[in-house]
């Protein structure tokens, strides 16, 4: 049953049920049933979903040519602690409904920010008191908290990396109230995004400095967070730019040499973005198997770009194909380590109906409840590993094997070329690989 407040935002809608594929239904799942049995794990063990506070409770549909669209029924109060409540009260609702468990949040999407840092710490303990009142019974918990480092004028030109001391000293006290939210609402996790942790013109920027600040920060966060019980992981999430035109935390392959550079590594793993990804240059598949590989998989924000718009959409994953690529990937490296798909996807600015958030989120729970079943059909029903595998073969054994384990130097190497004289090269099957992926769509 759905967890209603004193006011239910969402009358007209009851809870999702799975009534499955042949369903006309449009507020109900086609393919996500959490306790069904996916390849030894049930599906919301694979699919930890979250819902975005922000993205679905905060955003009016403002972007840079208008103002807001969309009138949510739990901002009408003027009191900024009973908004925040009614807020709350519509998210628990909402997040029961879909029959998950898990949310997001930066500090000032729970509650709006003071006109000072005690005012801001006193509406955060309001919210905090009551959100530990909603939690008491309910399967809903926390994924991860995270901080609004890159809203506020004082974080034009970063927080951690910012020039001048006073923001870095601002900043650090608010992640600290930021982490002590975490943790009284049982936050499993923590996530750092860096908004504006980079530069605008390197003309007026010490680049070496500020990464090195940065490190600190991240140092500092981390060794409080550590004092206070927090035992979750710690997140990178990567963009590359937008808003500044250059980020240090680019790709996971900018993270993670960051984070070995600094001592990071043990503490600190990576939530990767879809439309972060495909702003880098990349493919979400790509950053998955780079942070996967690097043993740092640590959670996944699940949205999309517009390929025919080049900046943060943020649309709900609604492309099969892609999604089970990445599944693919996730899937063969043991799965996320931690996290969870977090919907950080918003309605578009003319879906103005409270209904389109639910479109929204059974469309792209159920895409990707439908690409983990099809990954299962991949792995279990088809030649598709042994394909890939048989390619990389020549490794397994003789001298392949010996080069692999630093047995045969580069003389070795040179005489082996000459006695094996011209060979016929392997074939990468890249079409039989992709026609095997739609047979099972």
């Amino acid at each position: 049953m759905a967890i209603i407040g004193s006011i239910e935002y969402f009358k007209e809608i009851g809870d999702i049920k799975f009534e499955g594929k042949e369903s006309k239904n449009p507020l109900a799942y086609k393919y996500y049933r959490p306790n069904e049995m996916v390849l030894g794990k049930k599906m919301n063990e694979h699919l930890k979903f979250a819902v975005a506070y922000w993205h679905s409770f905060g955003n009016t549909g403002n972007d840079p040519f208008g103002v807001g669209t969309k009138v949510f029924p739990w901002n009408h109060q003027s009191d900024p602690i009973q908004r925040a409540k009614d807020k709350m009260d519509a998210a628990f609702e909402f997040i029961s409904k879909l029959g998950l468990e898990y949310f997001c949040f930066h500090d000032f999407d729970l509650i709006d920010e003071g006109n000072t840092l005690s005012a801001s710490e006193h509406h955060l303990q309001s919210i905090i008191a009551y959100g530990q009142q909603k939690l008491k019974g309910t399967p809903i918990k926390v994924l991860w908290g995270t901080a609004n480092l890159f809203s506020h004028p004082r974080y034009m030109n970063g927080a951690a990396t910012n020039p001048d001391f006073k923001v870095v000293a601002y900043a650090s006290a608010q992640v600290k109230n930021a982490i002590d939210t975490t943790i009284a609402l049982e936050g499993e996790h923590y996530v750092f995004w860096g908004g504006r942790e980079g530069y605008v013109s390197l003309l007026n920027t010490k680049m070496k400095k500020e990464i090195e600040h940065l490190a600190q920060f991240l140092h500092n966060a981390k060794d409080y967070a550590r004092s206070q019980g927090f035992k979750g992981h710690f997140f990178i999430e990567p963009k590359p730019a937008e808003p500044s035109k250059h980020q240090y935390d680019y790709d996971a392959a900018t993270v993670i040499g960051f984070l070995n550079q600094y001592g990071l590594a043990d503490d600190f793993k990576i939530n990767i973005e879809v439309n972060h990804a495909t702003l880098a240059g990349h493919t979400f598949q790509h950053e998955l198997q780079v942070a996967a590989d690097a043993n740092m998989l640590g959670s996944i924000d699940a949205n999309r770009g517009d390929y025919q718009n080049g900046w943060d959409t943020d649309q709900f994953p609604t492309n099969l194909g892609e999604v089970v690529e990445a599944m693919l990937v996730i899937v063969q490296n043991g799965g996320i380590q931690g996290g969870g798909v977090n919907f950080d996807a918003k309605t578009r600015r003319n879906s103005t109906d409270l209904a389109d958030l639910f479109y929204a989120h059974i469309g792209g729970i159920d895409t990707f409840a439908r690409a983990l079943l099809i990954t299962e059909k991949v792995m279990t029903h088809t030649d598709f590993k042994k394909i890939v595998d048989h390619r990389y073969s020549s490794f397994d054994a003789g001298k392949g094997k010996a080069f692999k384990e630093g047995i045969l130097d580069l003389l070795a190497l040179h005489q082996i070329a000459h006695t094996q004289g011209e060979f016929k090269p392997t074939s990468g099957k890249q079409e039989l690989l992709e026609n095997i992926i739609n047979d099972c769509i």
